[in-house]
């Protein structure tokens, strides 16, 4: 066998040999056709592409004693001379411009130009790498290229045609070159490894045209390669993975099966393959994107493989189907999109284990990336996989029977153990209401006793006797310090509930007459085991009668649920706006009620529309607004609305954590319809049992003060008696200068 290098023994003989540059070839042969030839060509485009190769086939053709003719005779003397293997023609003189690309080879090209052929019609320059001609070269060539004798001609190959000067190219018929499409290029491989005689593996021709990119004497060089090393079995897939340093196949494989299941521990196994097995991180990046460029066309085109979109065996592309079945659109672009950037980034880098490491992980977490693709991605494995295990019980999604009693949540003291609000627990009290948990997310519901507890009794102080008519029903137990405001003692009723939670004592008794609203449920709140909303409480408070008569706008369930968990940082709230601004701080006093917060809005309640107006004009958004991004670090929206006003810090008998009216007296029923508990029923007569007593006293809130009325009284500690004032602070902090004073008599 000849030592030939491969490309050498096929390179073509005449243009219908050239693969994949018909656009080229079908032009010049008609030109010879119809003898019209111009005086000099270019020729560009990639290398290997037969920029060169062509130009010897033009020469051929216009020098064949038949021609000039397309199909060249290759029997006369100059068809043999220029042939394959030919000793070459004395009148076809082929220059290297990147070593005789001076002004002084110009010179001497052009005063031999000027002399005939010695044996053939035409006398023909090949000028190779034309762009590395210096410009003063090109202008010595100028005149000539521009009227040269009937008997020459001038071929220019070159990569670059830009690097051509301008009057060179004008002067030319300019032949743009393309690489060579894949499935040509493979069919053209497999012709000549049929030729040689050679055993090739169906996944090692597609291997030589991703190394030759489109070039067919790359390609030639890669295939010659691989049979010079084939042993009996002819190239392997495996041989020509190792020699060619692409990725195997196996490893591609298991890095997309461990980011279609999530796995990361595969992930990083096949990374410690990759870099143990000596093989290039930057190389396997590189593999990886073009499989995951497969798999999104696949994904799209599902017989991409038929169409010719993939270059690959049957048994790959059938795998890569079951690969593209297990993703969604959004996650393989996403993946696609990370890998692509991980691998501009691996350019130079120091660690490039590290750098694939990262990678794996971006793609493995779509859930550390807030934009709009890992969301589409995390919608995408949600949609595949379904929800989580354990994450909504059995029969979440089917309603109850009507005769089960409603379960409600009633949190225990501990169970939402929260610090007092003060200057150092505001900022967690904040943060922790912000991450807060939606109320589907609280713990199982704990089943309360039938019948309610009864708290101890407490010695009255000597008070003025209530009426029983109108005495409240008695304080519950003070809660545990950080407890929820409004949270429920263990085995309580429904004060701290959820919106909508059922009384237990009521659910245990269904004949009973129709149970009050529980205390601290929303107004519209439906009444275990029917189906109709509870009516609104039937009085007030004597304490707030124009706040009750105030009409309440009830907030959503997702705002009511958080409203609890602001109210425990509000004092600190009131504390900070009052350093700030004290006009501010008395309308929120005075006049606002935290009625729900959802995450992200704050909502106040306040008993009139002058008042909310108020708020709005006067700066006071802004400046609770600030307050809070300032002391709690969280930046809330507000949303002032009217009802349920009427100062910060509510007695917790009388209104519940969510801002609700305070709910109507609790008139125990009577003994009949309480048969199990009637000694708990008669400790309820007494008015001192009834009594507020055992509630702790509430401080009353100042009276309104009008703005222009604030005056800061001696014993104030927020005066500082050093501070400026009149025309001294003004002269320090403006700069003033003061010309004339005026005394008013």
């Amino acid at each position: 066998m000849s030592s030939l290098a491969l490309y050498r023994r096929y390179r073509p003989e005449s243009f219908a040999e050239v693969i994949g540059q018909e656009h080229v070839t079908a032009p010049l042969m008609q030109a010879l056709r119809n003898n019209r030839v111009n005086h000099a060509y270019l020729f560009s485009g990639p290398r290997g592409c037969g920029k060169t190769t062509s130009a010897r086939i033009l020469a051929r053709c216009l020098n064949c004693e038949q021609g000039p003719t397309p199909e060249p005779c290759g029997e006369c003397q100059s068809c043999r001379d220029l042939a394959r293997n030919g000793p070459g023609s004395i009148d076809v003189i082929e220059i290297d411009a990147a070593s005789h690309g001076g002004v002084d080879d110009a010179r001497d090209l052009r005063e031999k130009a000027f002399f005939g052929p010695a044996s053939s019609r035409y006398k023909i320059y090949i000028i190779d790498e034309a762009h590395m001609v210096t410009s003063a070269g090109f202008n010595a060539l100028l005149k000539v290229v521009e009227e040269p004798p009937e008997h020459l001609k001038f071929i220019f190959a070159t990569t670059e045609p830009e690097k051509v000067i301008g009057t060179i190219r004008s002067r030319t018929h300019h032949y743009p070159f393309r690489l060579v499409p894949p499935g040509t290029l493979r069919d053209y491989l497999g012709e000549v490894c049929g030729r040689e005689g050679a055993k090739v593996e169906d996944g090692v021709l597609p291997l030589v045209v991703r190394a030759g990119a489109g070039s067919v004497r790359d390609s030639m060089s890669v295939m010659d390669q691989l049979l010079a090393g084939a042993a009996d079995e002819g190239v392997t897939y495996a041989m020509a993975t190792s020699l060619l340093g692409y990725t195997e196949g196996s490893l591609l494989d298991s890095v997309i099966d461990a980011f279609a299941a999530g796995d990361g521990a595969a992930a990083f196994e096949v990374v410690d393959r990759v870099v143990e097995g000596g093989n290039d991180p930057r190389r396997f990046v590189a593999d990886l994107l073009e499989r995951l460029r497969d798999l999104v066309i696949l994904a799209a085109v599902p017989d991409a493989g038929e169409k010719g979109l993939i270059d690959a065996p049957a048994d790959v592309v059938e795998r890569m189907q079951a690969q593209a079945s297990v993703f969604g659109a959004a996650e393989l672009s996403r993946a696609a999109d990370l890998v692509n950037a991980g691998l501009t980034e691996m350019r130079g880098a120091t660690s490039p284990r590290l750098q694939l490491e990262l990678i794996c992980a971006r793609v493995l977490l779509p859930a550390a990336f807030d934009d709009e693709r890992s969301l589409q991605a995390r919608l995408d494995r949600l949609e595949r996989s379904g929800p989580p295990a354990g994450a909504f019980a059995a029969g979440a999604f089917t309603a109850p029977p009507a005769a089960a009693p409603a379960m409600g949540y009633v949190p225990a003291p501990e169970a939402h153990g929260m610090a007092p609000a003060g200057p150092g627990g505001g900022v967690a009290a904040a943060r922790a209401a912000v991450r807060a948990p939606a109320p589907e997310e609280a713990p199982a519901p704990v089943a309360a006793p039938a019948a309610p507890v009864v708290p101890a009794p407490v010695t009255p102080p000597a008070v003025a006797p209530v009426p029983p008519a109108a005495a409240p029903a008695p304080a519950p137990a003070a809660p545990a310090p950080g407890a929820w405001p409004g949270a429920a003692q263990p085995g309580s009723g429904a004060p701290g509930a959820w919106p909508g939670a059922a009384a237990p004592a009521q659910a245990a008794a269904p004949a009973a007459a129709p149970a009050q609203p529980a205390a601290g449920a929303w107004p519209s709140a439906a009444a275990p085991g029917s189906g109709t909303p509870a009516p609104a409480p039937a009085a007030a408070p004597a304490a707030a009668p124009a706040q009750a008569a105030a009409p309440v706008a009830a907030p959503s369930p997702g705002m009511a649920a958080g409203a609890g968990q602001v109210q425990a940082m509000w004092p600190a709230v009131l504390e900070a706006v009052k350093n700030r601004r004290r006009f501010t701080w008395i309308l929120l006093s005075q006049n606002a009620q935290v009625t729900g917060f959802d995450g992200t809005t704050l909502q106040l309640g306040f008993p009139n529309p002058g008042a909310r107006d108020n708020f709005a004009s006067s700066g006071s958004e802004d400046v609770l607004k600030a307050v809070l991004a300032e002391q709690f670090q969280v930046n809330w929206k507000i949303d002032a609305v009217v009802g349920a006003g009427g100062g910060g810090s509510p007695a917790p008998a009388q209104h519940s954590s969510y801002g609700a009216p305070a709910a109507p007296a609790h008139t125990p029923p009577p003994p009949p319809q309480q048969p199990q508990a009637p000694a708990p029923q008669q400790q309820y007569q007494p008015p001192q049992q009834s009594a507020p007593a055992p509630q702790p006293p509430v401080q009353q809130a100042p009276p309104p003060v009008a703005p222009e009325d604030d005056f800061a009284e001696e014993d104030d500690p927020d005066l500082v008696e050093s501070a400026l004032t009149g025309h001294d602070l003004i002269v320090r902090e403006l700069g003033a200068t003061v010309v004339e004073e005026y005394t008013n008599e």
